[in-house]
């Protein structure tokens, strides 16, 4: 606790940065970086966080008890969007696996149920054996099996990867907040609690709460 106060308030301090918004200046304050080539963007009732993640990602998991936390803060003022990428050796598969379910409005579950498989069950999900068990498990079935077999979404995998480079992403989970801003555990001596409340800190800058 101590800790966390220690550092929002050397946040609030020394830490605000300015990005003009329709003519005005508005004060950002928390901390990330400015992604270069990319524009702040907001239209004045919600801001889009785009959260890229892993399935394999230990800071992931943790971090998803999170998210309602920061979506019940600002109630309708916010877009959040999943992205899921693999690193290295990692398969795409749980990603797509994961794509297919945002198709058929399960993708909460999905990604809920693959976490799970690796963080309690122990279970490899690189293996079409286990996504396949986990979508019937929420509701999905033959349709589900066949669009992954056939790699329906692995082009949609792909371009995820090349999304997330063309906003500098090297760790997960990493935040996109409102158009180029960025931020990331690595961002808050790698403390998901912090990023958290990092995340809070610069909505309510941006939503003027």
């Amino acid at each position: 606790m101590l800790n966390r106060f220690i550092f929002i308030v050397i946040t609030l301090m020394i830490l605000p940065s300015s990005l003009s918004l329709a003519g005005d200046e508005i004060s950002i304050i928390g901390v990330y970086d400015k992604v270069q080539g990319k524009e702040f963007t907001y239209d004045g009732k919600q801001v889009e966080i785009i959260e890229f993640l892993s399935f394999y990602c230990g800071h992931c998991y943790h971090f998803e008890r999170s998210i309602p936390v920061i979506k019940g803060n600002f109630p309708k003022k916010i877009r959040w969007k999943t992205v899921p990428i693999y690193w290295g050796k990692g398969s795409p598969k749980p990603g797509e696996a994961y794509l297919l379910a945002v198709d058929e409005g399960k993708g909460e579950e999905m990604k809920k149920a693959l976490f799970e498989a690796v963080f309690i069950e122990k279970q490899d999900i690189g293996k079409l054996e286990v996504l396949e068990g986990i979508g019937l498990n929420i509701g999905l079935g033959f349709d589900f099996s066949r669009k992954l077999r056939d790699g329906e979404k692995s082009a949609a995998a792909a371009e995820a990867v090349k999304m997330l480079q063309s906003y500098g992403v090297n760790e997960t989970p990493s935040l996109i907040i409102a158009g180029n801003l960025r931020t990331s555990p690595g961002k808050v001596n790698g403390n998901v609690d912090l990023l958290r409340d990092n995340t809070i800190m610069i909505l309510k800058s941006i939503l003027k709460k």
